[in-house]
């Protein structure tokens, strides 16, 4: 197996699988980070987990390289988990290295901001219609991932991943409904904003939770329009995850909302991290795509500062 991308959910990722004896190749950009894992077994940017203080080897059977085309070229499996934002760039430089009829599973989430584009979408462009594609979603804190979705147009291959995957600490469950997952995994993090915020001003669980059934709300409205089925909002990949996201302590996008309620920009936010916000791209991009839907437009507002987030939450919460 390869895996494309050494973030924390790339590494995340490995992690599950070399724990299960998978021989896994990690791609990663820096040379460095590389002879971290290769030399120490941790991952020296992104370790879930607390990384070698966990355990003296973080990353059994997984090797590191900067060599896209010697990982790719033995692997019956390249899963991607380069965000939604990058991913363009990212296989441009690596798309014809790929082996033909190999599968490529997509960990990322979100809708591409420049052309509005879902992940599948921004796949199936960039590796051509033929290629086999699956998806992975649901409530999956890369520090401790236990339960994901796996959803593909081809079953045979959704049933050979769910095998890869099954593990003690994981569970991997199948849907057929691609558009409906893959929109659920970017509205749940926009969501998960507007929960951190509400956090953050102090306005209570009950105004908190009333914000995250009424998003959920707009999530399967969106599901609709955008051709999924409105019965995948209510599994793994859309509440389940939009819970987890809106109340672990684990979530970047809960933590974003809750500095930018009591006022915290972007920018000073973003400024130390070298971490990926799921949620900040789809917030814009969102509202461009459908009609008006109040918590979605809503964070965009805030985000674009044209409202404070206490003027935004509370026309939220004063709506009918």
């Amino acid at each position: 197996v390869a895996v494309l991308g050494g973030g924390s959910f790339g590494t995340a990722m490995s992690h599950v699988l070399g724990r299960k004896g998978v021989n896994v190749t990690l791609v990663v950009r820096q040379e460095t980070v590389a002879a971290s894992i290769n030399e120490n077994g941790t991952n020296t940017a992104h370790h879930p987990g607390g990384g070698a203080s966990r355990s003296p080897h973080f990353l059994p059977q997984v090797r590191a390289t900067t060599d896209a085309a010697a990982a790719f070229a033995d692997a019956h499996f390249i899963f991607h988990a380069v965000p939604v934002q990058f991913t363009r760039d990212a296989l441009a430089k690596v798309s014809h290295l790929i082996p033909p009829g190999v599968p490529v599973i997509s960990l990322s989430k979100g809708i591409e901001t420049s052309s509005l584009m879902l992940m599948a979408e921004v796949l199936e462009d960039c590796l051509g219609s033929e290629r086999p594609l699956a998806f992975l979603s649901g409530p999956a804190f890369a520090s401790e991932i236990a339960e994901g979705l796996v959803t593909a147009a081809d079953r045979e291959l959704a049933n050979d991943l769910m095998e890869l995957l099954a593990s003690t600490n994981f569970r991997a469950l199948y849907s057929p409904d691609v558009v409906g997952v893959e929109v659920g995994g970017a509205v749940k993090n926009v969501i998960a904003i507007a929960a951190g915020m509400c956090e953050g001003l102090g306005l209570g669980t009950n105004a908190m939770a009333a914000l995250v059934t009424r998003g959920c709300t707009e999530m399967r409205k969106l599901v609709v329009v955008c051709g999924g089925e409105p019965s995948t909002v209510f599994g793994l990949s859309g509440v389940g995850d939009t819970f987890g996201t809106c109340f672990g302590p684990l979530s970047r996008n809960r933590q974003v909302g809750m500095r930018l309620g009591p006022g915290e920009t972007l920018k000073k936010i973003f400024a130390p991290s070298s971490e990926v916000y799921g949620g900040v791209p789809p917030s814009r991009s969102i509202p461009k795509l459908v009609g008006k839907y109040p918590i979605l437009f809503g964070v965009a507002a805030i985000l674009d500062g044209k409202i404070t987030p206490r003027e935004g939450l509370e026309r939220l919460m004063e709506m009918p």
